[in-house]
């Protein structure tokens, strides 16, 4: 069981960034910055890990696991229905060592649920746990009351089945709980999977699809183990409980069998603190074509892929018969746009393998991807019809506040578009997801985003003393009674409180429960 620590938050340093100098007195503190900051994480209680590296350090034995492909029906009005359920298990991450864990349909994370745009789904949630959970389908636009937050918790023995129509692309979703205080603890023991949305549009393409085959699933999480090989609490950094060994898919040292050519890696950030950059060991371009909320426009070759907790991506990668090549994970200040001495404490230096890929002596001839994947139609800010701020603040708060279960932070009106302002003011990292919409990503300190930043999103890491510019549209399900989230995705953080609920309601509407003063901007 993870530790819940509580340490008095850090005060805010103050700090310019780096890249992008001011003037002369803050120049002045930068240089103390990171110090100052150490000393105050000391102080509260927090003493980070030390720097990590272990490419080259053992060998990848393990054949990676696959998460099974969940069940289901079609019942007599066409639903598709799918079953969870949440229990406590135990897991050989070793072989012959028993690790207490949690999962869904077995002892550690769950199935991977498939569906398609257009469909009708319910999913039947049992509680078979000792303490209420919930379940939260994130990334997945829904109603309110089926999105698995808070307000949705299923008590032990008991059930939920929330049900709801798909209405969005294709794209890489999961879900894991999201209990007010305690999902850091849920997730990191292992509740957590897949959920893969198919269209039209991406089948016709034809990327690789074979699911396990070329199609293949990379939940990628941090851990600690004692020298017999048992699972034990991580250290915990600023950012939250800190692993220095990774597990893909439930597996110490994975090993993959490729037998195609071209390889399709669905990667998830399930860590609950930890940010990547990954890429490849021989030094080969990381060809991306799909972000959270599903494909791009074209592919995009990159040096690395970030991904912080709770984050998608898509990778392709083509291999030649009988080579091998090691996905990795190599952090840097730089990319974590986080100064030495707090990148130092908090993953921000780090360097990982992380699952070894086997090409076999004869492949199946990979397909030509199009030049040209999907249309993305742009936003027009002309239509913007609300502007709202959100400053993440040291002290896990968003504008100064603290999550409250009965307070409606903002309300939003349904059918209308709404630009979110998002500045991390502080030289610490943070993260930003909204529950129920996709948003674009308009700017990033005024300049357009990068291009591995311009697809549909439902979470970013928010580098320091940065602002960005998130458009979003709220199409549908108006709900006055049932908010939703928006929060830091570095769960410590997110328990800590740096969360807020919003409303989607009717023209002239108000939301039923008590509202905070941020809702009109």
């Amino acid at each position: 069981m993870l530790h819940d620590a509580r340490p008095h938050p850090p005060r805010r340093p103050g700090r310019p960034r780096l890249r992008r100098p001011k003037a002369t007195l803050a120049s002045l503190s930068t240089l103390a910055a990171g110090g100052l900051i150490a000393v105050a994480f000391a102080g509260c209680g927090i003493v980070g890990p030390g720097p990590v590296d272990t490419t080259g350090a053992t060998p990848f034995d393990e054949p990676l696991a696959i998460p099974p492909l969940a069940e289901s029906h079609v019942a007599a009005d066409g639903t598709r229905v799918f079953a969870l359920d949440a229990r406590a298990g135990a897991t050989e991450f070793t072989a012959g060592v028993e690790s207490d864990t949690w999962g869904f349909n077995g002892g550690y994370l769950g199935p991977t649920l498939v569906a398609d745009r257009g469909e009708q789904v319910r999913i039947d949630v049992t509680n078979s746990l000792e303490t209420a959970t919930t379940v939260h389908w994130h990334g997945m636009h829904l109603p309110a009351a089926m999105d698995g937050g808070p307000h949705q918790m299923v008590e032990p023995d008991a059930s939920w089945s929330p049900a709801w129509r798909i209405d969005q692309p294709a794209a890489t979703l999961w879900y894991h709980p999201h209990p007010h205080g305690e999902t850091e603890s849920h997730v990191a023991r292992g509740l957590a999977g897949l959920f893969l949305l198919h269209d039209e549009a991406e089948r016709a393409l034809g990327l690789p699809g074979e699911y396990g085959v070329d199609d293949v699933p990379v939940i990628v999480q941090d851990a600690g183990f004692s020298r017999d090989g048992e699972r034990e609490d991580p250290q915990r950094g600023y950012a939250g409980g800190l692993g220095d060994e990774l597990i893909v898919n439930g597996t110490r040292h994975p090993y993959f069998d490729v037998t195609d050519a071209l390889v399709r890696l669905r990667l998830l950030n399930a860590s609950t603190a930890r940010t990547y950059a990954f890429t490849w060991s021989d030094g080969r371009p990381i060809e991306l074509i799909a972000t959270d909320g599903g494909l791009l426009e074209a592919s995009v070759a990159l040096d690395h892929v970030r991904l912080s907790p709770g984050e998608r991506a898509e990778v392709l990668v083509r291999m030649t018969p009988g080579e091998t090549v090691m996905l990795q994970s190599r952090m840097t200040p730089e990319i974590a746009g986080l100064v030495p001495a707090v990148a130092a404490t908090n993953g921000g230096t780090d360097a990982f393998d992380v699952l070894e890929l086997r090409a076999a002596g004869d492949l199946e001839p990979g397909a030509s991807v199009p030049a040209r994947l999907v249309e993305i139609v742009d936003f027009d800010a002309a239509d913007v019809a609300t502007t709202r701020h959100f400053e993440l603040g040291d002290g896990f708060e968003i504008n100064g506040e603290a999550m409250d279960p009965g307070r409606i932070d903002e309300t939003v009106t349904v059918n209308t578009l709404e630009r979110w302002i998002v500045e991390n003011r502080n030289a610490v990292p943070h993260s930003f997801h909204v529950h129920d919409v996709q948003f674009r990503v308009a700017s990033i300190d005024g300049a357009p985003p990068p291009p591995e930043m311009a697809g549909w999103k439902d979470t970013i890491f928010t580098e320091p003393e940065t602002t960005y510019e998130l458009l979003m549209r709220f199409d549908d399900y108006a709900d006055p009674s049932t908010p939703y989230m928006y929060h830091c995705h570095l769960l410590w953080h997110e328990d800590q409180g740096m969360m807020g609920q919003f409303a989607v309601v009717e023209p002239g509407q108000r939301a039923t429960m008590s509202e905070g003063t941020h809702h009109e901007h």
